[in-house]
């Protein structure tokens, strides 16, 4: 089985999620050209063909993961502003910014919808969620901080990092 396929010549998918994240102006452009191969390797390595069909969770099969990602990146952001603000911490923005854009890269690898019913893939009985991902932003060549944020960042992952971007991505 394989869990994914690096895809970096897809002018179309690539221009509709440069379209969708919020935060890719705010970093260079060979972290945002990172951040979008990642988006665009997972969504055709998944089931899904348009981006608005990517489900959250189980839980909320009707949240989009498209909302959720940009939500969490605008949070995260004013969480930033704040830290700068009252503990003069200034995060660099091209590891808290792929952090917060890419910790759900997974889940499209890990839901599907079949029949409308949103259910588990293959394999997410077979790897945690966020390892996948971790995985794949290791091969893209993301900073280790960046894999390993994302790795552990999930509410049942057995530990989560101790840094201020893993504080401001929870």
């Amino acid at each position: 089985m394989s869990i994914y396929r690096i895809e970096t010549a897809q002018p179309a998918r690539r221009a509709a999620i440069q379209a969708w994240l919020h935060g890719l102006d705010l970093i260079s452009a060979p972290t945002r050209q990172k951040i979008v191969t990642a988006w665009t390797s997972a969504w055709l390595s998944s089931t899904h063909e348009q981006l608005e069909d990517m489900p959250y969770s189980l839980n909320a099969p009707k949240f989009p993961l498209m909302q959720h990602v940009n939500e969490v990146t605008r949070t995260g952001l004013d969480l930033a502003r704040r830290a700068t603000a009252e503990w003069d911490y200034r995060p660099d923005p091209e590891i808290l910014l792929p952090i917060l854009i890419l910790h759900d890269i997974d889940k499209p690898l890990l839901y599907q919808r079949r029949d409308g019913i949103v259910v588990e893939t293959p394999l997410y009985r077979c790897l945690p969620h966020g390892v996948p991902g971790a995985l794949m932003l290791h091969e893209l060549g993301s900073a280790d901080l960046i894999v390993s944020t994302v790795a552990t960042h999930a509410a049942n992952a057995p530990f989560h990092g101790s840094t201020m971007e893993a504080y401001l991505l929870h």
